[in-house]
């Protein structure tokens, strides 16, 4: 299962009430992008909740894919986001107050520490394998990137 579908929205019921709609708590689920990318009902937020859904929908909606937002460009940048956080230092439950104070969304902190560990260790495979086939420069792409996640 992606990290992505492990990343819900905060206040899910506060926000679905103000849209006067149901929506599910997955920040990725298709009705959550269809209502971020759609802008429908936008109007009906609060301001601090409408800034927030729009600097989402502006971070990580933002393509030029024909499925938009299903073609899998919003969970890559999302994906990204959460590499780059921990690239500064930050740790797992810094990073979901982060995203919480960003976006208003939220994660388990082990979630977020199990996504970090399976991207060092697919970094580490890359490594290898780059080692294997004689692609040094590969290699050392891979190895400086799983130190700047290491810490």
């Amino acid at each position: 299962m992606a990290i992505t579908d492990k990343i819900y929205v905060k206040n899910h019921r506060q926000l679905s009430s103000q849209l006067e709609t149901n929506i599910p708590k997955g920040a990725f689920k298709g009705a959550t992008l269809d209502l971020l990318f759609q802008g429908d009902g936008l109007a009906k937020l609060d301001d601090a909740t409408r800034d927030r859904v729009l600097d989402f929908a502006e971070d990580f909606l933002d393509c030029d894919c024909d499925s938009n937002p299903y073609c899998g460009c919003p969970e890559r940048k999302f994906m990204r986001y959460l590499l780059e956080l921990r690239e500064q230092g930050l740790g797992p439950d810094a990073i979901v107050d982060v995203m919480g104070d960003d976006y208003m969304l939220y994660a388990y902190s082990g979630d977020v520490l199990s996504f970090l560990d399976q991207s060092v260790r697919t970094l580490e495979a890359v490594e290898e394998l780059a080692d294997v086939e004689g692609e040094t420069e590969m290699a050392d792409r891979a190895r400086r990137k799983k130190r700047s996640l290491s810490g």
